[in-house]
């Protein structure tokens, strides 16, 4: 089968890159060919040693943009989009199947006004999460797409509705695990004697709460050494700000080290094999809706975590993958990390037992098979 994927969001790194990455080389490995189409600007962050089909019309980044300039983008982005489905709906003899890696509701509203609406092959669009506000205006763009089975919104989802509800043209299957594709080593964990290394990697925006945590952690007693390493790359330029200003009041301590810099690739994958646990503290309701993307590092690289419990909280249903803790309580925060730091050699056979079981329900060749099973449907 000849793939095509359709990518048009840039960004500085991390997740979204590692996405794509997960279905070029895993549909590859099932033995398909991929291609990628990319507005004429578009720069890839990665270089994924696959075919490029330029379409005309140049990508739009909200990096750095708001108020007005946001509106502006994203009104010149809503134009181009249908620019780049026209071109799309005449270039469908070259592929068998269309892949959207990363889209809303918006993506399928400009589609019931293109012609691409009438696409001829299996066409899917995979959405990470809808939350609640959105959900109304998704389903009622998916119901006007439903004459045409070969479109298929795909939600990357822990249940099988909608909040409740569910459409005949709508799939959800479960996210995948990002992994060390680059170093093929086991994960190694301090032994007990040695420093325990925590980190706190990422996108880095002001909603993580960042100071808590460290306030948190300085405070915390602990029965053996711990030293807690700050990743975070950023998009916009208040959030640069704020980071550089936390590595200036907190940088001195010794407990800490800090990295103000986007990862990709095996340096990415390094940082994270150079930690033993993860700490995903921030606090927001669509956590709950959205998959986390540094949770499913952490299973895909068998590392326990922390986390607040509004974080995709049917992974902690089925798997004891680490410890959580209410969401935004920061008082029960500093007693599940003491608790978590003080017993964690005690309980990792654990956690190393439900992050396999995890990792190989969640595994990257595993959603592959469930998207190809959807375009052959």
């Amino acid at each position: 089968m000849k793939l095509a994927i359709f990518e048009n969001i840039m960004t500085p790194g991390g997740h979204e890159v590692e996405f794509d990455r997960i279905i070029v080389e895993e549909f590859r490995a099932l033995g398909h060919s991929v291609e990628f189409y990319v507005p004429e600007n578009f720069s890839f962050q990665f270089d994924y040693h696959t075919p490029v089909t330029r379409l005309n019309g140049d990508a739009v980044t909200y990096t750095n943009s708001r108020g007005l300039k946001k509106i502006f983008a994203a009104a010149k982005r809503e134009i181009n989009r249908q620019r780049w489905y026209s071109q799309l709906f005449d270039a469908q003899k070259n592929f068998d199947a269309l892949i959207v890696p990363t889209s809303t509701y918006r993506y399928l509203r400009a589609l019931n006004h293109s012609s691409l609406k009438k696409i001829s092959v299996p066409m899917i669009f995979i959405l990470h999460g809808i939350n609640p506000t959105e959900a109304p205006k998704f389903l009622a763009e998916a119901e006007k797409l439903s004459s045409n089975r070969n479109i298929k919104p795909v939600v990357l989802t822990f249940g099988d509705s909608i909040f409740g509800q569910r459409r005949e043209n709508i799939f959800t299957i479960y996210p995948p695990t990002y992994t060390a594709r680059d170093l093929k080593v086991a994960p190694k964990i301090s032994a007990a004697g040695e420093v325990l290394k925590v980190g706190f990697f990422g996108q880095y925006r002001r909603e993580k709460n960042l100071r808590g945590l460290l306030e948190v952690f300085l405070r915390g007693k602990y029965t053996r050494k711990v030293k807690l390493q700050v990743q975070g790359s950023t998009m916009h330029k208040e959030d640069s700000d704020d980071f550089e200003e936390i590595i200036r009041q907190y940088g001195g301590d010794e407990r800490l080290s800090f990295l103000h810099k986007g990862l990709i690739g095996a340096e990415w994958q390094r940082a994270i094999f150079g930690v033993d646990a993860l700490l995903m503290p921030y606090s927001a309701e669509r956590y709950r809706y959205h998959w986390g993307g540094m949770l499913f590092t952490a299973i895909g690289f068998g590392k326990p975590v922390v986390a607040s419990n509004d974080m995709n909280p049917e992974v902690f249903d089925l798997y004891r993958v680490g410890e959580t803790f209410e969401s935004g309580n920061l008082d029960e925060l500093a007693r599940v990390l003491e608790t978590f730091i003080n017993d964690f050699d005690k309980n990792f056979p654990t956690y190393a037992a439900n992050l396999q079981a995890a990792g190989e329900n969640f595994s990257p060749v595993n959603f592959a098979k469930r998207i190809e099973k959807i375009i052959n449907t």
